[in-house]
């Protein structure tokens, strides 16, 4: 089953218990996600199934859309409301001016420290393991960009904002490094993710909805591949930065044994989409000279 869907992950569940429940409700053992969620984060989390797992590697710079709370008065040592706090709560009193002109300092290309308790590597381990053994961990600060980072409001000790970022940044250290700029501390209390690369909330269905949407179809007898292909992205708006190529037989035939061909394309676009017919996306293809193009990816076989 080849699909492309935006999750609405809940809170409270990690991004691979929503992978494993996909699997499980869609009978398919392929099945990944793009760009992985905190458990106690919301929102848009893309899954692809089937060989749309072999468009990942495509995703990995997507830039993510939050919006969310973080809470002046003490910051933690997971820098979310998850984490033990680092010290006494104080009394925080702050002018929504003040936010909105210390948060403005935290954007564009900085260099970001990540929280000790995350996915980051060091010497092979991920360091929240080594956090929780309270084993030393020291994590090199990483080159980021963070597009937009607001607060919109501010209600005594919480402030509301949203926040776009490039890939690999940490929204929990914006909130924590806000709190160290203030001199009061701070975490983030509340995290929702809006957007991820051409995905938005408004493209997401929950894990109930997709539940439902199986007993339906078993219950009209219809196929569950059917049913998910209407809550699917449509295959031509994958990648809406690749040009889409539609191919005859003979040439489907030789892309789908890893042959280089000619395709009409009339973009200079280094990469394209190969369908054959409107939905069945066949590859992608990379540029080699004019319109010569090699298979760099391929979904179908011969």
């Amino acid at each position: 089953m080849d699909a492309l869907l935006v999750i609405d992950k809940p809170a409270g569940i990690t991004s691979h218990d929503v992978v494993a429940r996909v699997r499980r409700l869609l009978e398919e053992r392929s099945v990944g996600h793009l760009g992985t969620l905190d458990p106690s984060a919301t929102g848009v989390l893309p899954l692809v199934t089937g060989r749309y797992t072999r468009l990942a590697q495509f995703y990995l710079a997507a830039d993510k859309s939050y919006e969310g709370v973080i809470r002046l008065g003490f910051s933690t040592d997971t820098y979310d409301a998850d984490g033990e706090p680092a010290g006494p709560c104080r009394s925080v009193q702050v002018s929504l001016e003040q936010l909105q002109q210390c948060a403005q300092t935290l954007t564009g290309v900085i260099q970001q420290q990540p929280p000790k308790f995350s996915a980051k590597k060091v010497a092979g381990i991920p360091a929240h393991r080594l956090a929780r053994r309270s084993q030393e961990v020291e994590l090199k600060p990483v080159r980021v960009t963070v597009y937009s980072f607001t607060i919109h409001e501010v209600n005594g000790d919480r402030a509301r904002f949203s926040a776009k970022v490039s890939t690999g940044t940490y929204v929990r250290s914006l909130a924590h490094d806000l709190g160290q700029k203030l001199g009061v501390g701070a975490h983030l209390a509340e995290l929702r993710r809006t957007g991820s690369g051409e995905f938005t909330l408004a493209q997401a269905i929950t894990l109930d909805r997709l539940a439902e949407l199986r007993d339906e179809a078993s219950s009209e007898s219809r196929s569950l591949e059917d049913a998910v292909a209407g809550i699917s992205f449509h295959p031509r708006r994958i990648l809406p930065e690749l040009p889409a190529v539609t191919v005859n037989p003979e040439l489907a035939g030789l892309i789908a044994n890893g042959r280089s061909v000619n395709l009409p394309d009339f973009s200079p676009a280094p990469q394209v989409k190969v369908f054959v017919g409107e939905r069945q996306l066949l590859a992608i293809a990379s540029r080699i000279a004019g319109t010569l193009f090699q298979p760099k990816v391929v979904l179908r076989a011969a």
